[in-house]
């Protein structure tokens, strides 16, 4: 059996770039060397732009960890969850190499391969290399992406270089030693199990070392920082404008998940995550040292496909084995594939209408599918929100969702009460929520928590469609009044 291409590309009036933020520039990356646009135009982890077109795979080939962190809780052949550290298949590099060719063939906008986990890709150096070796070979237009927790990082750069692998991602969440006794229990360094403050100075020594070394090597690092209130919140200010003069060239500061459930220890101890609030304002201030990356989504170890979807269920090992795929004929269509998507980005860059000149800063979730106000309310999974002000447009971040209704069309079966409060809540702070449709009784309870419902800018760019309802709010006079109180999400 062939192996079908699924194709989730937009149509080329979908709106292109406009729907990320690069609306509202000429060109979102035109500060960057022209080798540095290249490297991240179609990455979709990289470049906000290039993540509403663009997919990734990750392959979970590494199980082993050097270091203990308080908000991880690896789990296997688990498919409830979505957060790093999570598989339903471990997979050795043989089956990951069959895996990622056939993901490849059957997702045309696939562009990066990474090793995320669940364990650290550098803890599992044989299986990590081996996997990237052969795809190297037998894929070579995908991008190589690695992400670490950065104890190894020294030892394995020059190897990292050797493999092609130009984009690397270190988890730094602290520089001082004493915040990261707070956030590591133990780490295993050089055959024994160090603790508490000595273990974290270690790390974070490796952290500094291996990053300045790949940038030395003209490999482009990214920093993730989780953010602990309460014991990381104050200090993550000063770990952007270290890692930025190290020469990150992206910081992404992510919201603690600290559920029960999930049995981390965080979780179990009551450490909360930040609100929605706390981490807009963290980002905001850290983005004035270096970029921040805020599409993130916390993706599983295995998770394949655009981000926020997960379409690992479509391959798993006993369907991939079953696939006959024509390697070099994927290879060719993903290139066509790309080329176009990457024109059509270029052509839709352009210098976006201005705002009113006068009005306050207001907050709209979106209901968005490749690009689109193009969701139905009851069927969003989760919801980007934008900030629109007189200067501009500018993406804030997701908030999740589940399911409200279960109907193709309409809302067939309607999830319990309680999911339309939770999906409100998450709304905290919104003050208009555009969808393609929404039904009567979820419109009648965001009217009454104070959020607009908007289903007039159905499959218009996202952009687009939040600058018109902010036109719409003030010419109703809407933008001269305060904003409402914003709850905490």
């Amino acid at each position: 059996m062939e192996l079908p291409v699924i194709s989730n590309a937009p149509a080329a009036t979908s709106g292109g770039c406009k729907a990320s933020g690069c609306g509202s520039a000429p060109d979102a990356l035109a500060h960057l060397p022209a080798e540095v646009r290249r490297k991240v135009q179609d990455h979709p982890c990289y470049s906000e732009e290039a993540h509403h077109h663009f997919a990734r795979m990750h392959v979970a080939v590494a199980p082993a960890c050097n270091i203990q962190c308080n908000y991880c809780n690896r789990k296997y052949d688990c498919t409830n969850e979505s957060r790093p550290g999570v598989v339903s298949e471990l997979l050795d590099p043989e089956q990951a190499v069959r895996k990622v060719l056939a993901v490849a063939a059957a997702i045309p906008q696939m562009s990066v391969l990474g090793i995320a986990g669940p364990g650290d890709a550098l803890a599992n150096p044989q299986r990590t290399f081996a996997t990237f070796g052969e795809l190297a070979e037998k894929a070579p237009d995908l991008k190589l992406c690695l992400s670490t927790n950065g104890l190894m990082l020294p030892q394995y750069v020059d190897e990292i270089a050797r493999h092609n692998i130009d984009h690397v991602t270190i988890t730094i969440n602290c520089l001082d030693p004493e915040v990261g006794a707070r956030i590591y229990p133990w780490i295993y360094w050089r055959n024994r199990r160090l603790r508490g403050v000595e273990a974290a100075r270690v790390l974070i020594e490796q952290q500094q070392r291996g990053l300045e070394m790949l940038v030395a090597r003209g490999i482009l690092v990214k920093v993730n920082s989780v953010l602990i209130p309460g014991v990381n919140d104050t200090h993550l200010p000063a770990v952007s404008r270290a890692v930025k003069a190290k020469g990150a060239f992206l910081h992404n500061v992510m919201p603690l998940i600290a559920e029960a459930e999930h049995g981390t220890w965080y979780g179990l101890t009551g450490q909360r995550g930040p609100s929605a609030a706390e981490l807009q304002a963290l980002q905001d201030e850290c983005a004035g040292d270096m970029a921040m990356m805020r599409h993130c989504r916390q993706c599983r170890a295995d998770a394949v496909g655009l981000l926020g979807e997960d379409r690992g269920a479509e391959f798993t090992l006993d369907k991939v084995a079953a696939l006959e795929i024509d390697y070099a004929a994927a290879m060719a269509r993903r290139q066509e594939v790309h080329a176009a998507l990457i024109g059509q980005m270029e052509a839709a860059r352009a210098p976006a209408p201005a705002l009113p000149a006068a009005g306050r800063p207001v907050l709209m979730a979106v209901a968005a599918k490749n690009g689109v106000v193009g969701e139905h309310f009851g069927h969003a999974r989760e919801f980007l929100v934008y900030e629109a002000s007189p200067q501009g447009v500018r993406f804030i971040g997701h908030r999740l969702a589940e399911l409200y209704c279960g109907g193709a069309d309409g809302c067939g079966e309607v999830a319990p009460e309680a999911i339309l409060e939770r999906t409100i809540a998450a709304l905290a702070g919104c003050e208009a929520v555009l969808c393609a449709k929404i039904g009567f009784e979820p419109w009648g309870r965001l009217e009454a928590a104070g959020i607009a419902p908007n289903g007039e800018h159905a499959l218009e760019p996202i952009e687009d469609a939040v600058r018109a309802v902010y036109r719409e709010m003030a010419a109703a006079g809407r933008l001269a009044q305060p904003a409402p109180a914003r709850q905490a999400a």
